[in-house]
């Protein structure tokens, strides 16, 4: 299905976003495919997953000690004969004789008969003896089999997007790999005869290539598997080249670039016979926008300055990317302004880029006493990336506002 066709008027911020994720909802029917656990981590869980043994598998010694029968020690302090050693790893099936002692270390088995663990501080140790500083009840420093989980029991739900924490439980139960829905694969083709490669000489005109980095940074960080990062120059033959081993091996595809109203617009003069739609949205930066489906894959353009580009990524892409990864949304909150707009343009939204910072005593009167605000790090030009680096959120500035006084309440998105 084909985006419907722009309007001659820019498109309104969140019709446009509800366009591109009309055409990524259909990604979430993803094939299932088992991934060994130690490479799971971040990827999203198509079953339910339960544990095949019981955690604690054997019982086993919580501290570095010596099993017991609490019988034998219920009058302290005492002195029991040492009756042997049991390492961590070890069987563990010699059984405690009564009224003797067996020294354990943390993880251990308890040896049959034994119902306590005396830790090594508790003790006085002699030759071939202990004594026994204080009484114990049994059970103390017993680790019993299921104590964390019993077989059968549920570890991880389908859907979970599995972090560290989650393969640690899946690898204790010796899970040797889990199912996982495959990751959503995207393709980046950055244009431009004027972009080239980090490392290169610049010739006069030229620039370095920032926005294939970036997005596919932008892609990884936010759950997407990145299979090709490629550029094209202004050759329509070219970029024919790319786009076509992009669609064929990736669920999404991203440009930058050539999709305003130039003569060398190699993207949008390409895609456009496509069935492409080019037109403007209401934003700043990043109005010139378009969206294409080839041979069934979803290309987004986006424009080719790089601040563009990244705030194209951020307010149109990332949210449903995030939802099909599994990952949570990322929720906009308000704060006050540190330093005033003076000037935000008529009818479009604008994105600035701002930066947290702790309010001083000076600035509290102002902030309405708020004790966190947000400053604008740079302005609104669309070629400023390295200011944006200094940047830890997206200030949201409605359409119909044109200017904001210090303190003003903004809403922020986190980049």
């Amino acid at each position: 299905m084909n985006p419907r066709p722009a309007s001659v008027s820019a498109r309104p911020v969140d019709d446009y976003r509800d366009s591109i994720e009309q055409l990524l909802r259909p990604l979430a029917a993803r094939p299932v495919e088992r991934v060994a656990v130690p490479l799971a981590v971040g990827r999203q869980l198509a079953d339910d997953v339960r544990a095949p043994v019981d955690l604690p598998v054997f019982r086993n010694s919580a501290m570095d000690g010596y099993a017991v029968r609490a019988s034998s020690v219920v009058v302290a302090p005492v002195t029991l004969p040492l009756a042997g050693v049991v390492a961590a790893g070890q069987a563990g099936q010699t059984p405690l004789p009564p009224g003797a002692a067996m020294k354990v270390m943390t993880g251990a088995p308890i040896p049959p008969g034994a119902d306590c663990v005396v830790p090594v501080e508790d003790v006085q140790a002699g030759v071939g003896t202990i004594t026994i500083e204080r009484g114990r009840s049994a059970g103390e420093f017993v680790r019993e089999p299921g104590t964390d989980v019993h077989a059968g029991d549920l570890l991880a739900r389908a859907g979970t997007t599995l972090a560290p924490r989650h393969i640690a439980a899946l690898a204790a139960v010796g899970l040797p790999d889990v199912p996982v829905f495959r990751a959503v694969r995207a393709a980046v083709i950055t244009t431009g005869d004027e972009l080239v490669a980090a490392g290169s000489t610049l010739r006069p005109g030229q620039i370095y290539n920032s926005n294939g980095i970036a997005l596919a940074a932008a892609l990884a960080a936010n759950g997407i598997s990145v299979v090709s990062v490629a550029h094209s120059t202004d050759d329509p033959a070219e970029f024919r080249t790319l786009l076509a081993a992009a669609t064929g091996s990736a669920d999404v595809v991203f440009t930058s670039g050539g999709v305003s109203k130039g003569d060398f617009e190699v993207v949008k003069d390409v895609l456009e016979p496509l069935g492409g739609q080019f037109g403007s949205v209401a934003v700043q930066p990043g109005g010139p926008q378009g969206l294409t489906v080839v041979d069934g894959v979803p290309v987004l353009s986006f424009p080719g300055n790089p601040v563009s580009t990244m705030v194209s990524f951020e307010v149109f892409a990332r949210p449903m990317l995030r939802r099909l990864a599994g990952l949570p949304a990322v929720e906009s909150y308000e704060l006050p302004l540190r330093n005033e707009v003076a000037r935000s343009p008529q009818g479009k939204r604008q994105f600035l880029r701002g930066k947290l910072i702790r309010a001083t005593s000076a600035d509290l009167r102002a902030l309405h006493r708020h004790p966190e605000a947000v400053e604008v790090v740079s302005g609104p030009g669309s070629h400023l990336v390295a200011s944006m680096a200094w940047a830890d959120v997206l200030i949201d500035i409605p359409a119909e506002v044109t200017s904001l006084p210090v303190g003003a309440v903004v809403r922020v998105w986190a980049l």
